[in-house]
């Protein structure tokens, strides 16, 4: 089917943040004051703080929050003195950067754009790259990491959250009932691999839509693209966001480093 996936996900995070979903909800001024003396934790996936030993010393570092709109990582970098940019589709999850940044007085730029292009930046431009679980409302990925590779100085790292693709394979309406059964194919998209009548229950509340991309995408693409990957922790979420988060964690985080390649 035709559809323009970009402008449907961009609409569907602005409908978000005016709902107030959680990930849409900027920070509080005490979590930047916190920030600025030091303490501070962000998370790649929704629950598990990312270990502070994966993040280098990032003060006066540019740091790229890709597809981190919502006026929470970002900031919080920033408050803890880095340099930081958020890249988002959504100009409203933008907003919430700026309207934090306005409030706190730090330094934060905002830029919108697809996560498959990163043009507006030239080769090795960032120390760091903070990329949520959000290459889930993209159909491809390996553009994702490629770019991100080559946006990222040698030596610096990706830190990026991702869905185990076995979320996909379930059947969401049985799901609802308390029963986990496998219903769909990895790769999964919800423009594919759904009927009409089935992407109804996303596209009526307009909903984003999503993609669930297989483990060689997500890990071997980095791999592809030139990253090492030296950690990996996995997270899950509560069971009424899903009965297979009662068997498997879902959700999983790497740290990548870009390697000088040898002689």
């Amino acid at each position: 089917m035709q559809f323009d996936i970009t402008k449907y996900n961009r609409d569907a995070w602005n409908r978000a943040v005016a709902k107030g979903d959680q990930w849409t909800r900027p920070v509080s001024p005490d979590l930047i004051e916190r920030a600025r003396a030091g303490d501070w934790n962000i998370v790649l996936t929704p629950q598990k703080p990312v270990p502070r030993d994966w993040f280098p010393d990032i003060r006066g570092k540019k740091v790229l929050c890709l597809a981190g709109g919502g006026g929470q990582q970002g900031p919080i970098l920033a408050a803890a003195g880095a340099e930081v940019t958020v890249f988002d589709n959504s100009p409203a999850q933008l907003a919430q950067d700026r309207m934090v940044a306005d409030r706190e007085g730090l330094s934060l730029s905002t830029i919108e754009g697809d996560i498959r292009d990163l043009s507006c930046f030239q080769d090795e431009t960032f120390h760091l790259i903070f990329h949520p679980c959000s290459n889930v409302f993209v159909p491809d990925i390996k553009p994702v990491w490629k770019e991100a590779a080559r946006v990222l100085e040698f030596g610096g790292c990706l830190l990026a959250g991702f869905v185990n693709p076995v979320y996909f394979t379930m059947d969401p309406v049985l799901g609802a009932k308390g029963i986990a059964q496998m219903k769909y194919k990895i790769p999964y998209s919800d423009l594919e691999s759904l009927n009409d009548e089935e992407r109804k229950r996303y596209t009526d509340p307009g909903d984003p839509l999503e993609f669930g991309h297989s483990l060689e995408d997500q890990l071997g693409g980095q791999i592809e693209a030139g990253l090492v990957i030296s950690k990996l922790f996995e997270d899950n979420w509560t069971e009424d966001k899903g009965v297979v988060h009662r068997f498997i964690n879902c959700y999983m985080a790497t740290k990548a480093i870009k390697l000088r390649p040898s002689i």
